[in-house]
């Protein structure tokens, strides 16, 4: 149906900076928010002298608390909410399966930018084919690093499909009446490093080439979004720090992963790692071919 956002909710304060989040968009999208708690008894932290039934009453209060909050801050806001006994992974991604969205929590690196991808956060990213929103605890839309208005900036990846990526990034700045910079990092074959005379010549004329594919990248989304201003960041080195430079007082940076069938492996290419391990803002990964 993806008529809803689903954010995953335990208590912490990364979940409760992710609920914040996901209500306000939530209220962006005008859809109705869902809030997830999953606990997989058996290898949860059971502390001494509690029992199942003192951890059902504490999961059922951390949702209710959530609950209360979101609703002082958005009282038309539709919520529901879902405890599920279960691999907290397994049971977000499949919880996500009917979503717009899934948000999750996720710590800092203590004063540094960027992100602690835990290992649920890791595979319910390579679990699920809907788009998921890491948010840290200084993406919380109340704090200072408030950063709501701010640009969206999207990784563009010439050379693959990227149709639901630039989708996402599009809307995302049409909903928040926000500029859209997108960015594509490219280099020079490893083979010109052995090429004795090399005419800087090439180097420019690759540059043009590639910022042409670009552009014609964008048209499309340019003409059905004409109320997204657009601009685009061309440039030879790496991707993925670039995009971390960009983050700076970014609302939100949406890249890309590859769907992978196989069981194997992160599914994550190195500028979306990259990302979510170093960006100073939000970061959504938008699954595609």
């Amino acid at each position: 149906m993806n008529d809803h956002i689903t954010v995953g909710v335990d208590g912490s304060p990364e979940s409760r900076a992710a609920a914040r989040w996901a209500a306000q968009e939530a209220v962006l999208r005008q859809v109705p928010l869902r809030l997830v708690h999953a606990v997989d008894w058996p290898l949860d932290p059971v502390f001494p002298g509690l029992g199942h039934q003192d951890m059902d009453r504490w999961a059922d209060q951390a949702l209710t608390d959530a609950t209360r909050e979101l609703h002082r801050r958005h009282p038309r806001l539709e919520i529901t909410t879902r405890c599920l006994a279960a691999r907290p992974a397994a049971a977000l991604a499949a919880e996500a399966s009917d979503a717009a969205l899934l948000i999750l929590g996720s710590r800092g690196l203590g004063g540094l930018v960027g992100f602690i991808v835990g290992s649920v956060a890791m595979s319910t990213l390579v679990a699920t084919d809907t788009p998921v929103v890491l948010v840290r605890v200084a993406d919380d839309p109340d704090g200072p690093a408030n950063a709501t208005g701010s640009d969206v900036i999207v990784g563009v990846d010439i050379h693959a499909s990227c149709d639901r990526v630039l989708t996402f990034a599009f809307e995302e700045a049409s909903r928040r009446r926000c500029a859209l910079r997108a960015v594509h990092g490219w280099k020079m074959p490893p083979a010109y490093a052995y090429v004795p005379f090399f005419d800087p010549d090439n180097e420019r004329d690759v540059g043009r080439s590639v910022t042409h594919m670009l552009e014609d990248m964008l048209l499309p989304w340019r003409h059905k979004f004409p109320d997204v201003d657009v601009s685009h960041n061309v440039f030879m080195g790496s991707a993925g720090e670039h995009l971390v430079r960009a983050s700076q007082g970014a609302g939100l940076v949406v890249v890309g992963r590859h769907l992978r069938r196989s069981p194997l492996g992160a599914h994550l290419g190195p500028v979306t790692h990259a990302v979510l391990h170093h960006a100073a803002a939000p970061v959504a990964v938008v699954a595609h071919e």
